[in-house]
């Protein structure tokens, strides 16, 4: 009996070591997302801001409001107990100043929002418009979107002929 329940212990310790590994390693490879992120907005002038290769696409300006907006939306409703309201998810910056200052905001934000996330909660099953997911899902999310999204505005940045910033992994 005590060989059991040293056994379940064990199981139980070692997968809240692992979920919280999880926190960590999404929070260091978010700082490097948003340094890379961050480097690619500042590297388009800001007359380059309404720069789409076509119509169907959105614009420099238009994608990076579209990340911010998905980063706050995704975090505060999964993450934190009080949901941003629309106005906070849906802003239009001015300037290039404006909008970098906010997306450095929204990744402040999300970290924050993360780091108080308690661990074991990962695996809670939340609603999603596309079905139930887990906050894991959501977390994995959170990423990847904001990885579509820069991969295409590297692709804006080689049309304008703009070296994009060197790759920033983990």
């Amino acid at each position: 009996m005590k060989r059991t329940l040293l056994i379940l212990t064990m199981i139980i310790s070692s997968k809240a070591m692992s979920q919280q590994s999880t926190i960590d390693a999404f929070l260091e490879k978010w700082q490097n997302s948003k340094a890379y992120l961050l480097e690619i907005a500042a590297a388009v002038p800001e007359d380059n801001y309404d720069f789409s290769p076509t119509e169907r696409e959105m614009n420099i300006k238009e994608q990076l409001v579209h990340i911010r907006g998905n980063m706050i939306w995704l975090s505060t409703t999964y993450f934190t107990k009080t949901p941003a309201d629309k106005a906070a998810i849906s802003i239009n910056p001015g300037t290039k100043q404006e909008l970098i200052d906010e997306l450095t905001k929204s990744f402040d934000s999300v970290s924050d929002a993360i780091r108080a996330t308690d661990p074991e909660t990962l695996d809670e099953t939340v609603e999603f418009f596309a079905g139930p997911k887990s906050k894991l899902q959501i977390l994995n999310l959170l990423q990847d979107h904001v990885t579509h999204h820069r991969g295409q505005l590297i692709v804006y940045l080689n049309l304008l002929e703009i070296k994009p910033p060197k790759y920033r992994g983990w």
